[in-house]
């Protein structure tokens, strides 16, 4: 039996004070699909924090179904998607946006992070209209490898997509993530004021589920909740989604939350280091990737749930290590010590 599990961010179910909010509520009468008094409080919430007061804010059960409504209604047929290759669209979402006859230009990064000239070059490669039409820069923060985004360096992509008319797009299913790292500069008003639509994860930042959706732009506003409804997203009981952000925002707990998984990822990212492992990306998020002796990872994964990650070579492969909201300081200390005794067992049994 594994000890503790570190796939994920979502592992558990919510943070005490949602499940609280949402009892207290429970018996109220409210209306429905999204136009009950949580989902007012909430987006009023979230427009403040943005200094946005003027962005929609929409409330949509999970980040698949956010990407797949929100890129759809922002594209004619024959236009496509610049993104990372790693991005989230392009890899584990079951094709769900190419369903819709979507192309995605996926572009090969180093770090998960697109920059202008890359855009730039797919722009200018697309010529006529016997080609896809780009028309959309699809962005994480944080990555699918855990990198984080600079202010200078979404303010450079906002205005090299502004210069060629592509909308900005930023799946924001980490953003907490993303805000709170230590290395970070961004804040939720930057995102607002550089990126056309965005949503900001709650799933994997103590919500039971939920993103808030965001548009930013006021031509992309109109009859949004028509594309909702149409998609299956519109719920009945939209309040659950309202009151759990609520909860987040109303006295920063969606930030707290963040920076505990960070903090206790950049913890274990310092002992990796301390033992000699590098990683497959630089750590700065609650995601982090050490590359690892396979014969190290065959013993860890006897005591501890992860994911095997890449290989790196023919003895060597980066796992994916990652906190959450929940994860207890005990938990990583434990990790840490087995490392270290499985580091040493390991690097004993090679020179023999």
């Amino acid at each position: 039996m594994l000890k503790y599990r570190f796939f994920n961010d979502y592992s558990e179910g919510a943070h005490p004070r949602l499940l609280a909010l949402l009892a207290q509520t429970n018996a109220e009468q409210e209306d429905g699909y999204g136009n009950d008094r949580m989902c007012q409080q909430a987006t009023g919430l979230i427009r403040q924090r943005m200094a946005a007061p003027g962005a929609a804010v929409h409330f949509i059960s999970g980040g698949t179904q956010a990407n797949l409504i929100g890129l759809g209604s922002l594209l004619r047929p024959y236009e496509s998607i610049i993104s990372a290759t790693t991005a989230h669209i392009n890899v584990h979402e079951a094709g769900a946006v190419e369903a819709t006859g979507h192309k995605i230009n996926a572009v090969a990064t180093l770090d998960g992070k697109l920059t202008p000239a890359q855009i730039q070059t797919v722009v200018d490669e697309h010529t006529d209209e016997h080609m896809v039409k780009p028309r959309l820069v699809f962005i994480s923060n944080s990555t699918e490898v855990g990198s984080i985004y600079h202010k200078n360096e979404l303010e450079a992509l906002a205005q090299v997509c502004r210069r060629n008319q592509l909308y900005l797009y930023l799946d924001g299913a980490r953003l907490g993530a993303a805000l709170t790292s230590a290395q970070a500069d961004l804040t939720l008003a930057d995102v607002a004021e550089w990126v056309d639509m965005f949503y900001i994860g709650g799933t994997k930042n103590g919500a039971l589920l939920g993103e808030a959706l965001v548009i930013t732009d006021p031509a992309l506003q109109p009859d949004f909740r028509y594309f909702l409804k149409q998609k299956g997203a519109l719920l009945a009981k939209g309040r659950v989604l309202g009151a759990q952000f609520v909860g987040l925002f109303q006295d920063d707990l969606f930030f707290e939350l963040a920076r505990h998984a960070n903090r206790l990822a950049a913890k274990l990212a310092q002992a990796l280091r301390a033992l000699g492992f590098d990683f497959l990306s630089h750590p700065a998020t609650n995601q982090i990737f050490p590359i690892l002796p396979n014969a190290l990872i065959a013993e860890l994964e006897k005591i501890y749930g992860f994911y095997v990650w890449a290989a790196v070579d023919s003895e060597h492969c980066a796992i994916r290590l990652v906190t959450s909201w929940a994860t207890r300081e005990d938990m990583v200390d434990e990790l840490i010590h087995d490392l270290q005794r499985l580091a040493g067992a390991t690097r004993a049994q090679s020179t023999e």
